[in-house]
């Protein structure tokens, strides 16, 4: 396409800048007007008082359309009466059409539908009355028609206007409230596992300070662990956000075997982890985190996490399968609050490569969480 239209980034600029800068195209339309009524043959400029009501009634106000549609609509309307009823000459008529059809241009592509009702059925009198007035009979229906196409004309160029910019903005909208989502699910789970693992080492350490000072150290250099690895994965997060691409590597599946390490799951992986797909293998990489981050916060004390993860075969019809399970333990541990986020979060993630999850308890009072990635073959 950008082959075909070599000049499409150009014209996109320049339709950018215009949007951000609409009284150039008001100062087209006034100078356009202008023109016309300085260049209509035979006739001159005129005398100076109708000098003065052409470009004061009929042109400046266009310069105010779009902050003042009503009062400039008035003001046009009202000086093409004046014209009419003080030099009658059809000479006039061609800058009352542009600026009049503009007028309601402006009405209807701001939704002022009544008023643009208004003026538009203003202008088809003003427009019968000059033809009656200055041309032949047999004139008369073609010329009203025409004027009544240019209206229409304008009327329907102003919805679809209107409709186009509804459109852009609903997209726009969407776009951000999904870029919102995408960001609030990465923050939430570079975040929650690692603060809720660092959370509960805390607390471990506080009960074996006095008893076991060894189990301490050990329990503080996982929380140390912990930190750095959620530092480097926000910085990750941020060097996305601000670029648009990763200066660094995001989590892929080599990294499960740290992640499963630092909260003491066992971690069985088969398949062909290399052939993966790096959507696919991120997907996967927090789909498990995010189980994790749930057997820490609301397990019971002394549960044993398991991970297991096929990541298949490449080929067509290729399919990632997850299961994190953990038991249900033996003594009941205060819980940390949640968040709400984290099976939403995953059935996102799941949803982008047409797969399954299946989460609930298990018999002996565990939980079990299974998922199933679709990953089309390249």
């Amino acid at each position: 396409m950008t082959e075909d239209c070599p000049y499409r980034g150009m014209v996109h600029r320049l339709n950018l800048w215009l949007r951000g800068h609409p009284w150039v195209g008001d100062a087209v339309f006034v100078v356009l007007l202008g023109g016309i009524r300085a260049f209509q043959t035979g006739h001159g400029w005129g005398p100076a008082w109708e000098q003065a009501l052409v470009l004061g009634g009929l042109v400046l106000p266009l310069m105010w359309r779009r902050h003042h549609p009503l009062p400039a609509s008035a003001v046009v309307l009202a000086s093409a009466a004046a014209l009419y009823v003080l030099e009658p000459w059809a000479h006039q008529l061609p800058v009352a059409v542009f600026a009049l059809d503009i007028m309601v241009y402006t009405l209807v592509v701001q939704g002022r539908r009544r008023p643009a009702a208004v003026v538009g059925l203003l202008t088809m009198a003003f427009f019968v009355t000059c033809t009656i007035s200055w041309f032949r009979p047999v004139d008369w229906v073609p010329s009203n028609a025409g004027y009544l196409l240019m209206v229409a004309l304008a009327w329907a160029v102003a919805e679809f206007m209107r409709a186009r910019r509804a459109y852009d903005a609903e997209k726009e909208r969407r776009a951000v409230a999904e870029e919102r989502n995408r960001i609030a699910r990465e923050l939430h789970d570079v975040l929650a596992h690692s603060v809720s693992v660092m959370v509960v080492n805390a607390e471990g350490a506080a009960l074996m300070r006095h008893s076991d000072p060894a189990v301490v150290d050990r329990t503080l250099q996982t929380i140390s662990a912990t930190g750095r690895a959620a530092l480097g994965e926000l910085r990750r997060l941020v060097d996305v956000l601000q670029d648009g691409s990763p200066r660094t590597p995001q989590p892929t599946a080599a990294d499960l075997r740290d992640l499963t390490e630092r909260v003491g799951a066992e971690l069985a992986v088969t398949g062909d982890a290399e052939g993966l797909p790096a959507s696919a293998a991120l997907q996967a990489y927090r789909i498990v985190q995010e189980a994790l981050t749930n057997v820490v916060k609301h397990a019971p004390a002394g549960a044993a996490a398991h991970v297991a993860v096929d990541f298949g075969v490449t080929g067509p019809g290729r399919r990632v399968r997850i299961e994190v399970t953990n038991s249900g333990g033996s003594v009941r541990a205060a819980t940390l609050p949640a968040s709400g986020h984290g099976l939403t979060g995953m059935r996102e993630r799941v949803a982008l490569f047409d797969g399954t999850l299946d989460a609930g308890p298990t018999r002996d009072g565990g939980f079990r969480v299974a998922a199933t990635l679709q990953v089309n073959a390249a």
